[in-house]
């Protein structure tokens, strides 16, 4: 298989990257300082992949760039808590810096998406202004 017939799922990419942070979380014991991180961690992570299935079933435009602003926000407060998270446990750094750069990629994914229903607007407003 090539690189380039590797299939593209966004929907199967938030959900695996759930997983991963839960299965990283499962493996933590947890204390004082990493219940609270760990409890944030997993909901910040988990809600990206669910807010973009709500994305791809959402019910108008102004829905969908609505979620999926909501995962570009979910996906950098994932980072925060990852950040954390390492700060809180360093013999774990490498397993969360792959979780991390994961989770940028997504960061910049949704912000792509997010910048051309933007810019799509604004061509749409546009050239409204320009008929009337």
């Amino acid at each position: 298989m090539t690189q380039f017939s590797r299939t593209y799922n966004l929907e199967e990419r938030t959900a695996k990257f759930g997983e991963d942070v839960i299965l990283l979380c499962r493996g933590i014991g947890q204390d004082p300082i990493t219940k609270p991180i760990i409890s944030q961690l997993v909901r910040s992570a988990t809600s990206i992949g669910a807010n973009y299935t709500e994305a791809n079933a959402a019910s108008s435009r102004k829905d969908f760039a609505n979620k999926i602003f909501i995962c570009k926000k979910e996906s950098q407060e994932t980072k925060h808590w990852l950040r954390m998270l390492a700060k809180s446990l360093p013999e774990l750094n490498e397993k969360i810096r792959i979780l991390w750069k994961e989770c940028q990629e997504l960061t910049l994914i949704f912000q792509r998406i997010t910048s051309t229903i933007r810019n799509g607007r604004s061509r749409i407003e546009n050239s409204m202004k320009i008929k009337n």
